[in-house]
């Protein structure tokens, strides 16, 4: 069914106050008891105790040479991305006739990677939370995940991973956040995870740094009457295969090209049962300025920019923006380099996706001669005599 823009509503995602309730018992119990806790969790959830694997060097996993030479190329893009960011932000300093001052950029020393294996190994997402990691110099790089998939482990030894834990789940958030065996709490805590991970990084933020809070994969698709049929659709069916919830979306303002894309999709089982579940929309919009409108407010996790009329400058809320056919976001989800942890729900309008940032600290330091402190103390005490902070005045006179 085609719908247009005004009739579209993002899915609404009522709170699991029970989910909530249990993550926040369980993670009550791993901050009491510790090792033990994880353990008992970590039996019960995924069916065996923790384990701390040793990882080997990528060659001596032997994967097929056609996926070790796929993983090896995906590092090196992520890689020379997260190497272009951290260019962008340097220590830097300037002074006046008052004083120094001084921006210092440093690593985050401890950070922990989960990496989801519960319905699929995401040997891509080791790759893309790990190597901006080491890029940024972060020096404990704990990777952690349900999964021991020989390529996945392949692919967090080459990514710099410094530890590998056979954990998942809210147990493995605990374990990030409070400590495991005889490692202390890491100072941020990155990558996607489903609902219970999720809640579990939610509930931990107030004592660890988190990445964001990632809901399911979202596609958003603006397009014009000349892009391939057939490629469109098995963008939106790729979206829509990351979860139950996820969700792809294509506008067009030309209504014919929406009828052959909903026909193409029909041809398949899988592809007629989405779009009746709406985990695919087909929305029709009736002006390119709809169009732009539409999306700025959705502010898509991925958005891809497929039509002639609309420039990639009249858009700005979006996690990651693809643009033209040729740019399937699935190349983004593997190997392009750009980071592929993105905002969800709209939290793109206020944040962008995982990069070398989020493993850097900004620091400041400020130095001031005899004329700033004078001079500057002599213009500021006002300031604090208006806010009625009286030692913050005293402070200040007292070095006039």
């Amino acid at each position: 069914m085609i719908v247009n823009c005004n009739e579209w509503q993002r899915p609404q995602f009522s709170e699991q106050a029970e989910l909530s309730t249990k993550v926040r018992d369980i993670l009550s119990d791993i901050r009491s008891n510790g090792d033990d806790a994880i353990s008992a969790y970590a039996e019960k959830f995924d069916g065996n105790k923790p384990k701390l694997i040793q990882l080997k060097a990528f060659d001596d996993y032997e994967l097929e040479p056609e996926l070790a030479q796929a993983i090896k190329l995906a590092a090196e893009r992520i890689e020379r991305f997260a190497e272009f960011q951290k260019q962008q932000l340097q220590s830097a300093s300037f002074s006046d006739e008052y004083g120094e001052y001084q921006q210092i950029v440093q690593p985050i020393e401890r950070i922990g990677a989960y990496i989801p294996g519960g319905r699929f190994p995401l040997i891509s997402t080791a790759l893309m939370t790990l190597i901006p990691a080491k890029v940024a110099g972060s020096k404990v790089r704990i990777a952690s995940s349900p999964s021991d998939n020989p390529a996945l482990l392949a692919a967090a030894s080459l990514a710099g991973a410094t530890e590998f834990r056979l954990l998942g789940g809210i147990q493995a958030i605990g374990a990030f956040a409070y400590g495991y065996a005889d490692q202390s709490a890491v100072d941020l805590i990155v990558g996607p995870g489903n609902a219970w991970v999720n809640e579990a990084k939610n509930q931990c933020q107030g004592i660890v740094k988190i990445d964001g809070l990632a809901g399911p994969s979202e596609l958003l698709a603006l397009c014009d009457s000349n892009q391939p049929v057939d490629w469109l659709a098995y963008d939106a069916l790729a979206q829509a295969e990351h979860d139950p919830n996820a969700c792809s979306l294509i506008v067009s303002d030309d209504l014919n090209w929406l009828q052959k894309l909903e026909s193409y999709l029909g041809q398949s089982t899988e592809g007629s049962a989405l779009v009746e579940n709406n985990q695919i929309a087909l929305i029709q919009a009736q002006s390119v300025n709809e169009m732009i409108k539409f999306s700025e407010h959705y502010a898509p996790e991925h958005l891809m920019l497929c039509h002639d009329e609309i420039s990639e400058a009249s858009l700005s809320n979006y996690g990651s923006l693809f643009v033209g056919a040729n740019s399937a976001v699935a190349l983004g989800d593997y190997i392009s380099g750009p980071n592929h942890t993105l905002p969800t729900l709209g939290f793109a309008k206020q944040t962008g996706g995982l990069s070398v940032n989020n493993f850097m600290r900004i620091m400041t330091t400020q130095k001031l001669n005899d004329l700033g402190r004078e001079t500057l103390s002599k213009t500021a005490m006002p300031l604090a005599e208006a806010e009625g902070l009286v030692q913050h005045y005293n402070s200040m006179k007292v070095r006039t």
